[in-house]
C-alpha cells in the first residue's frame, strides 16, 4: 500500500477544515504566489510557464468575483477592481510586461492584508486574544 504526501494530506485537511474567511485567505495568498512565479518566468523568458502561472492567477480572480455580493455599494467596487486586477493580468500576460503584472500584484497585497487584518480581528472578538490568521 502507498502512502500518501503527508503535505498533500495536510494541506487537504487545511482546506476541507477551513472556514470560508481562511479560504479566502488562502486564495489571495494563492494568486500573489502564481503573480510572482509569472514575475520569475518573464524575467527568464519562460513564455510557457509565465502563462500558467498568469491562468492560475486569473482564475483565482475569476472565482473570487463570482462569490462576490454585488448587490452592495461595496460589493460593486470590489468587483471593478477585481476586473482590474483580471484585465491587468491578462495584459501583462499578452505582452510580458512586469509593469502591469506589479500593479496587479500591489491590490492583490491590498486585498489579502486588509482581509487577514478583518479576519484577526474577527477572531479577537469571538475567541478573545486567540488565533492569529
Amino acid at each position: 500500500m502507498a502512502m500518501k504526501n503527508p503535505y498533500q494530506t495536510y494541506q487537504t485537511n487545511k482546506v476541507e477544515t477551513s472556514s470560508p474567511a481562511e479560504l479566502t485567505l488562502m486564495l489571495y495568498n494563492g494568486c500573489l504566489k502564481f503573480i510572482s512565479q509569472a514575475q520569475h518566468a518573464i524575467e527568464n523568458n519562460e513564455i510557457e510557464e509565465k502563462n500558467t502561472h498568469l491562468q492560475k492567477a486569473q482564475n483565482i480572480i475569476r472565482e473570487l468575483m463570482v462569490t462576490l455580493k454585488g448587490d452592495t455599494e461595496l460589493g460593486k467596487n470590489m468587483l471593478a477592481l477585481y476586473d482590474f486586477i483580471l484585465n491587468r493580468l491578462t495584459e501583462a500576460n499578452l505582452e510580458n510586461n512586469l509593469t502591469k503584472l506589479s500593479e496587479a500584484e500591489d491590490l492583490v497585497k491590498q486585498f489579502r492584508d486588509t482581509w487577514k487584518e478583518a479576519l484577526q480581528i474577527d477572531r479577537k472578538k469571538r475567541h478573545g486574544n486567540g488565533g492569529e490568521a
